[in-house]
């Protein structure tokens, strides 16, 4: 709602005139008088006017509203009989005699009394540039201080005209001109009065303009009041800088996103250009020098900030190697964190040195200059310069010291940043020494991995993948994600990939090999500073590829995909275990048949997560968009390598990827038929020779008359040892591909041994003469019993 505006009051509006003549009565009486005093004129006419005064009830001091000079506060009495308080003036006419009286009620002369007392006072102070403008802006009115700040000049012009906004898209004259047509006020309005001598202190102002009316209310003129907040704006942006400094621009984790947000912070703050050099060693997350003798080489530009455009294509860019600049006192004062100002050109480029490539350093139109050493813990980090160019300006201590206060911030984020980077470096390193080779190729299976580490603070992470050959040209796929992340993830990581192949080595059941894993990871919490966050989930598969068959468990790890030859892609459904370390819950065997040529994917939760974030989806949406880039990717006979790469590729480049992405591709493989035979015998003695038998039968068929003799002792001392151990029908089995492998299967859960025997001994010596004659042996149990293998080498020149 629009408050109404007043309207001045109409010159002598409320002045009463009276005529009294020599005798002392009323010879004339006005309709002003009339209407205060109630009397009309034929009642008072001819009236002594002493008669309508009434008591006197003030002096001169005590007169209401303070009185005026030249007349005096009288008590006139009302028709009514009320006395009314009028301020009369008396003035004698030349040739006439009697006087003229003219009052004006106290209540009118009090409004003009104070209207008028307000514009002298206002006009009068000296605290404030108080100034009235007529329509051609030059200034009518105005206080001293408007003289005292250099604005009267002879020829009218008023500086205030000319003064900048502070965002730069309006002038004094458009902001008065606004304020005249639109009849509205601006209050606190922020300008910067330029001043004229290049080099001198700008000043800024806060500015409030009212539009002002003549007496018939029409606008001709506006009345501005400055005051001078130029030290309160600095101090405001000094603090503003410091704390976004101190909160923005310290806060990443990332060297050069540091060096460029604090360009970004002091141009054009500060300066029209800036530049950040970052010694080589901060880059690569080294030790930074102590001490600086000169530039070699060793300092590199990373960000740079123009406030009129992009970067000068004549100076150093971004990602060069700064020229040399030789060694002088000025790096000491450096190294000790002050702050070096140069407001001569010709000082800079001296400082610089007269190597040519130098120059390059030295903006277009350099007026002033102003730099700092990145100092932290001692150790010089790199340098920050300021340059004006536009802004002919010098730097003064205030800038410096604004300056010292940011880049001592920055310094010490900076330097966080550079031991995170060392930290993150030394946790990949590790994390990629500890993980197998990306790709692997087996009788089973062809594997291939990728692996993606978290970005930002939360660094690399737990997450592994495995491929272990298994007994029976079986292969293992583990993939595990450790809680956390950091060097301490890392660690946890490196010892449950190693207990794992560990396991794996003993030939155990997905299920049971969880179970043990569990048991690890307790003892563990037990150990741990923080039980609560030690954790871990797993998936582990078994594939067979004699019978086709992948026996899969999980321990709260998502479950993996198959992509099958004619590329339809699903989800293997298993019932997925507790995580590691909770306990008391048992792990449930899933078995799948698998054909050959399909791919087997597991992976982490951090590749579903991504794929959340960057489709912006949910985690079942997540989920299926991975089964379709699987599906899309995975081509017959396409590379494993290049199918990780389109599926984790895109979110390579994520914002936001606070995880490890890990997967790992198995197309599988199957032994044929004819590639494998198998016999069951009767608990007899006669059994031995028969094995004996069939075995170098079967080597004839296939072309392995070399390895008959020693796969006859193999089998004659498996088989005796079944006979002599086990009760129940025996079983063997033989294996053909890139080696030969030799299985022999009783009931007894007993293990079997390698011992060293004596000279007396009659026995004892079978499994030492198997160790001789195979690459590998070893034993694995099953749901009732256990299988001894072998493998021996097929020469494949044979």
């Amino acid at each position: 709602m629009a408050v109404p505006r007043a309207v001045p009051p109409v010159p002598l509006n409320g002045v009463v005139v009276v005529v009294i003549d020599g005798r002392g009565l009323i010879s004339h009486w006005t309709r002003g008088a009339a209407e205060l005093l109630g009397y009309a004129a034929d009642e008072v006419v001819g009236v002594p006017a002493r008669g309508l005064l009434g008591v006197r009830r003030y002096t001169r001091s005590e007169e209401p509203y303070g009185g005026a000079p030249g007349g005096r506060v009288l008590a006139l009495r009302h028709r009514s009989g009320r006395l009314v308080d009028v301020w009369v003036r008396l003035l004698e006419p030349a040739g006439v005699s009697g006087v003229v009286a003219v009052g004006l009620p106290v209540e009118i002369l009090s409004a003009w009394s104070d209207e008028s007392a307000l514009g002298r006072t206002l006009l009068a102070q000296d605290a404030w540039q108080l100034a009235v403008h007529g329509p051609d802006l030059r200034i009518r009115h105005s206080s001293p201080a408007v003289a005292r700040a250099g604005r009267l000049r002879g020829d009218g012009f008023d500086p205030l005209v000319a003064m900048s906004g502070m965002d730069g898209d309006r002038t004094g004259a458009d902001l008065l001109r606004q304020v005249m047509e639109s009849d509205e006020p601006v209050v606190d309005a922020s300008g910067v009065l330029r001043d004229p001598q290049p080099g001198k202190s700008d000043l800024i102002y806060s500015m409030t303009a009212a539009p002002v009316h003549d007496l018939r209310g029409r606008v001709n003129g506006v009345m501005t009041s400055l005051v001078d907040v130029t030290e309160r704006y600095r101090s405001v942006r000094r603090l503003d800088m410091v704390y976004r400094a101190s909160r923005s621009v310290s806060g990443s984790l990332e060297v050069e996103r540091t060096a460029q947000d604090l360009v970004d912070l002091l141009v054009p703050s500060m300066g029209d250009l800036a530049t950040v050099e970052i010694a080589e060693a901060t880059l690569r997350g080294g030790e930074p020098p102590r001490s600086v003798r000169g530039v070699h080489g060793d300092f590199r530009r990373v960000a740079v900030k123009h406030a009129h455009g992009p970067w000068p294509a004549g100076q150093i860019q971004a990602g060069e190697v700064l020229p040399p600049v030789h060694d002088q006192p000025r790096f000491r004062d450096l190294e000790r964190g002050q702050v070096l100002v140069v407001n001569d050109p010709a000082d800079y480029i001296a400082f610089l040195g007269d190597d040519p490539e130098a120059a390059r350093m030295v903006p277009d139109g350099l007026f002033a200059a102003i730099g700092s050493a990145l100092v932290a813990r001692g150790m010089v980090l790199g340098y920050v310069q300021v340059y004006r160019t536009q802004r002919r300006l010098a730097f003064d201590g205030q800038d410096a010291k604004l300056l010292e206060e940011i880049v001592t911030r920055v310094a010490l984020g900076m330097d966080n940043a550079r031991r995170y980077t060392r930290e993150h470096r030394m946790a990949v390193m590790l994390q990629n020494s500890l993980l197998p080779p990306v790709s692997r190729s087996t009788a089973a299976a062809e594997t291939a991995g990728v692996y993606l580490s978290a970005e930002g603070e939360a660094g690399v992470g737990g997450d592994w993948f495995d491929a272990v050959p298994l007994s029976s040209l079986r292969t293992a796929l583990v993939v595990g994600d450790v809680i956390g992340h950091g060097l301490g993830a890392t660690a946890t990581m490196a010892r449950l990939r190693t207990a794992v192949q560990t396991l794996a080595d003993l030939d155990l059941g997905p299920d049971e090999l969880l179970t043990r894993l569990d048991d690890l990871v307790h003892r563990m919490a037990e150990e741990a500073e923080h039980p609560d966050t030690m954790g871990a989930s797993c998936l582990y598969v078994i594939y067979d590829p004699v019978d086709r068959r992948c026996r899969v468990a999980s321990a709260g790890h998502p479950m993996p995909a198959v992509v099958h030859p004619d590329g339809t892609a699903r989800f293997i459904d298993i019932v997925p275990g507790p995580t590691l370390g909770v306990g008391g819950m048992p792990f449930e065997v899933t078995e799948v048949e698998v054909p050959p040529g399909s791919i087997l994917a597991l992976y982490s939760n951090g590749l579903i997560e991504a794929t959340r974030r960057e489709d912006g989806g949910t985690y079942g949406d997540a989920e299926a968009d991975v089964l379709a880039r699987l599906s899309g990717s995975a081509g017959p006979g396409r590379p494993l390598d290049d199918i990780g790469h389109d599926v984790v590729e895109p979110l390579r480049s994520a914002p936001h990827r606070p995880d490890d992405i890990t997967l790992l591709l198995a197309r599988t493989r199957a032994i044929p038929a004819a590639c494998t035979a198998g016999w069951q015998f009767p608990p007899r003695p006669t059994a031995v020779a028969r094995a004996r038998e069939l075995v170098t039968e079967q080597l004839v068929r296939w072309g392995l008359d070399d390895l008959a003799f020693s796969t006859e002792l193999v089998v004659s001392e498996l088989v005796t040892n079944a006979l002599r151990y086990a009760r129940g029908p025996i079983g063997l089995r033989l294996i053909r591909d890139q080696v030969l492998v030799c299985e022999v299967t009783d009931s007894s859960n007993s293990q079997p041994r390698l011992r060293q025997a004596r000279d007396t001994d009659e026995g004892g010596r079978g499994l030492f003469l198997v160790a001789q004659l195979t690459t590998r042996w070893g034993s694995r149990y099953g749901t009732s019993g256990k299988t001894v293998w072998t493998e021996q080498v097929i020469d494949p020149a044979g």
